[in-house]
């Protein structure tokens, strides 16, 4: 499970699954921590996400997994 957090540390989303629906992925998850929620990312959205890195997030994203 993943989880992603608001600014004030409060839990935003539970992501439980990830899986292929065609050509995209689809994320099963719950949206603060009750509502169900299936999401769609499409090739097209995900090429729109890497247009908004820059060189110093990329150096960022690099290192992420490796941080405490």
């Amino acid at each position: 499970m993943m989880k992603l957090y608001g600014r004030d540390n409060s839990e935003l989303l539970q992501i439980t699954a990830l899986e292929r629906e065609g050509n995209a992925l689809l994320m099963k998850g719950k949206v603060f921590g009750s509502m169900p929620i299936a999401a769609k990312l499409t090739p097209h959205e995900a090429r729109n996400a890497l247009k908004l890195l820059n060189p110093r997030l990329i150096a960022f994203l690099l290192t992420f997994l490796f941080r405490k």
